[in-house]
C-alpha cells in the first residue's frame, strides 16, 4: 500500500502537464517566401484562459495584446533571409506559450551553366567525361535539385540539403559516360527548388544546350549472318552499317572474276546461281571494323514439278510395256491382228 500513496503524491506534485493549456494553432503552419514578398500568419489560442497574445519576430514583431484570442503576423517585405518568428501566449493562471513558426525565404537561381571539359571535341562511345553544372545566386542550399538531361530522359540528377540560408553557388560534377544513343541529341543542366506541398511550384531553371558528338564503331543493321537462296532472278546483299564516321565498306567474293565497286553497301547478284558460295562484308571507320557474311545457295527444285516428270515417265513405261503384251508375236514381229496367226498359213475363217 505504500507505492500507492507514493505514486498518488508524485501525480499531484506534477500537476497538469503545459501541453494541456497551451494550445496554439498556425495557420498556414509554415511559410516559404521569396525575398522581398509579404507573408501573413494567424495564430489562434484555443484555450479558454487566455489573457494576452504577441508575436515575436525580427520583422514586423507585434507587442502583447489583451482579449483576443487569435492575432495575425503581417511582414510587408521579407528583407532577412534566417526568420525565428514565434507566436506566444499568457494564460490567467501566469503560464506561459510558445508556438514557432518555420520559415523558408528562398531566391530563384540567377542563372544555370553547364562547363564542358576543355578541349571541346567530339565523345568516344564508352568513355566517361565530366560535365559540370553550376546554379548561380540561389537560397537556400536545401530543397533543390540538380539533373543532367536529354530529351525527356533524366540522365544524372543531384540533390542538395546545405545549412547555407544566404544566396550563394552550388556546382556538382557529372560523370557521363558517352553512348550513341546521345549522337546528334543535346543535354543540359537544369535546377529545381522543391518547397512542395506548403511553398509554390516553381519553374526548372536551364543552362544553354550543348551538341553532343559521339564517335562509335559500326554496327550492321541486319542479321550478321545471313544464308539467301537463289529462288528469284537476282539477289541483294545488304551490309548497310551505322556507325560515326559514316562506316566505308569493302568486299570478298567466291569467284575472283565477279566485278563490282567495293565500296557499296549492297551487293546485288543478277545471276547468282552462277556464284554460289560465301560472300563477306566489312564495315569499318576509325571506330573499328566488323565484317557480315553471305551464304548464297542453290534453292530446292520443285517436288511437284520433279513428281510430274517422274509420273510421265513411268506412265509411258507402262504403256510401253502393255503394247508389247499384246501386240508382239512370239517371234518378235508386231502386228494389230487381233485373230489366229499361224506363218505360212491362211488364217481359216469357217468351220474345218
Amino acid at each position: 500500500m505504500i507505492w500507492l500513496v507514493v505514486f498518488g503524491g508524485l501525480i499531484a506534485c506534477a500537476g497538469n502537464p503545459a501541453s494541456a493549456a497551451c494550445q496554439l494553432k498556425l495557420s498556414p503552419p509554415e511559410v516559404v517566401v521569396q525575398y522581398g514578398d509579404p507573408f501573413s500568419v494567424n495564430c489562434s489560442s484555443l484555450s479558454s484562459n487566455t489573457k494576452e497574445m504577441g508575436w515575436e519576430s525580427p520583422l514586423g514583431a507585434i507587442q502583447l495584446t489583451s482579449g483576443v484570442s487569435f492575432l495575425a503576423l503581417k511582414i510587408k517585405n521579407t528583407s532577412e533571409w534566417e526568420i525565428p518568428a514565434q507566436c506566444y501566449s499568457n494564460l490567467d493562471d501566469g503560464e506561459q506559450c510558445y508556438e514557432s513558426l518555420p520559415v523558408i525565404v528562398y531566391k530563384k537561381p540567377k542563372d544555370v551553366v553547364m562547363v564542358y571539359p576543355s578541349p571541346k571535341g567530339p565523345m568516344v562511345e564508352g568513355k566517361d567525361y565530366p560535365i559540370q553544372g553550376d546554379i548561380v545566386d540561389v537560397a537556400p542550399a536545401r530543397n533543390l535539385s540538380l539533373c543532367l538531361r536529354n530529351k525527356n530522359k533524366i540522365l544524372k540528377c543531384q540533390s542538395f540539403d546545405k545549412p547555407n540560408l544566404l544566396p550563394g553557388n552550388i556546382s556538382y560534377v557529372f560523370s557521363l559516360t558517352a553512348h550513341r544513343n546521345l549522337d546528334g541529341t543535346q543535354i543540359w543542366c537544369e535546377a529545381e527548388q522543391n518547397f512542395l506541398p506548403q511553398g509554390p511550384k516553381l519553374p526548372q531553371i536551364k543552362s544553354k544546350p550543348l551538341e553532343v558528338v559521339v564517335l562509335y564503331p559500326p554496327t550492321f543493321n541486319s542479321p550478321t549472318n545471313e544464308t539467301l537462296e537463289t529462288a528469284g532472278r537476282k539477289i541483294t546483299l545488304d551490309c548497310n552499317a551505322t556507325g560515326n564516321p559514316t562506316p566505308m565498306y569493302s568486299w570478298h567474293l567466291p569467284d575472283p572474276l565477279q566485278q563490282m565497286n567495293k565500296n557499296e553497301k549492297q551487293l546485288i547478284l543478277t545471276q547468282p546461281v552462277q556464284f554460289p558460295g560465301t560472300y563477306s562484308c566489312t564495315a569499318f571507320n576509325s571506330q573499328g571494323t566488323t565484317t557480315k557474311y553471305f551464304t548464297v545457295i542453290e534453292a530446292p527444285r520443285d517436288q511437284t514439278t520433279f513428281g510430274a516428270i517422274v509420273g510421265g515417265f513411268v506412265a509411258l513405261g507402262v504403256v510401253l510395256t502393255i503394247a508389247g503384251l499384246v501386240f508382239v508375236t512370239p517371234d518378235g514381229t508386231f502386228s494389230l491382228n487381233k485373230g489366229n496367226y499361224r506363218r505360212g498359213r491362211p488364217t481359216s475363217s469357217g468351220p474345218v
